[in-house]
């Protein structure tokens, strides 16, 4: 029934609006290139090509133990230097004033020393960005990676939400506006599929003319093309 009506509804609006030809690429609503920003031998790789992940799970780690053992030690240190502090604030009004500076200051200290130890550990930690899959992997446990010279990893991407990459002639740039439809087909398929432009990029592609936008799309594969129309009004 739904389609029916949406073909009813389509075939009205085309009646009153003019067809502006379209190509377009399928892209991956999100997409992130990932490497650690540190030195180490990887420990554990926790995916595979294909891995659905949720944001913040562990995807790959260095070897730590020191690292943690570092953040343990400042930890340590930070309890006491808060206790030492907290002592001399209870009699801070009866005590040389440089004295108290100086609990003060292995306090600070010893806060900021642990905020960067646990820093230090947190890059040999590799995380997902956002909930989606993994589609490239370069990396095994043993590898020996470097921080200095940062190379991609894993790649991932959303696992559902895509977008069409659209071009069309510049001469509509004025025409064509957000929440126009868009129907279209991809290259070697016969079904029709139908969208709505979600958003137009502010300059042209100087290298062909052409106008970029964008449609939102769900479960296309990534890489494809295809062409098709947008229905703009043509009062």
């Amino acid at each position: 029934m739904k389609k029916i009506i949406w073909s009813m509804v389509w075939m009205i609006t085309a009646m009153s609006a003019q067809e502006v030809y379209a190509t377009f690429q399928v892209e991956a609503q999100k997409s992130a290139n990932l490497a650690f920003s540190s030195s180490g031998i990887v420990e554990k790789v926790a995916v595979e090509v294909g891995s659905v992940v949720k944001k913040e799970d562990i995807l790959s780690t260095l070897q730590n133990d020191d690292l943690k053992a570092m953040l343990e030690s400042a930890e340590v240190a930070l309890k006491y230097a808060k206790s030492d502090y907290d002592r001399q604030v209870k009699v801070k009004k009866i005590i040389d004033q440089s004295q108290f500076d100086q609990y003060a200051f292995k306090y600070e200290n010893a806060k900021v020393q642990a905020a960067y130890q646990k820093s230090l550990l947190d890059k040999t930690v590799l995380r997902a960005p956002f909930d989606g899959i993994v589609f490239e992997k370069s990396l095994e446990e043993g590898d020996v990676v470097s921080g200095a010279m940062i190379r991609t990893l894993l790649k991932i991407q959303s696992e559902h939400e895509r977008k069409l990459i659209l071009e069309f002639d510049q001469k509509y740039h004025a025409s064509v506006k957000v929440g126009d439809p868009f129907r279209y087909k991809l290259d070697g398929d016969k079904k029709t599929y139908e969208g709505k432009i979600s958003k137009i990029y502010p300059t042209v592609n100087v290298q062909n003319r052409k106008v970029i936008a964008e449609v939102e799309a769900k479960d296309l594969m990534v890489g494809l093309f295809g062409e098709g129309t947008i229905l703009i009004d043509d009062k």
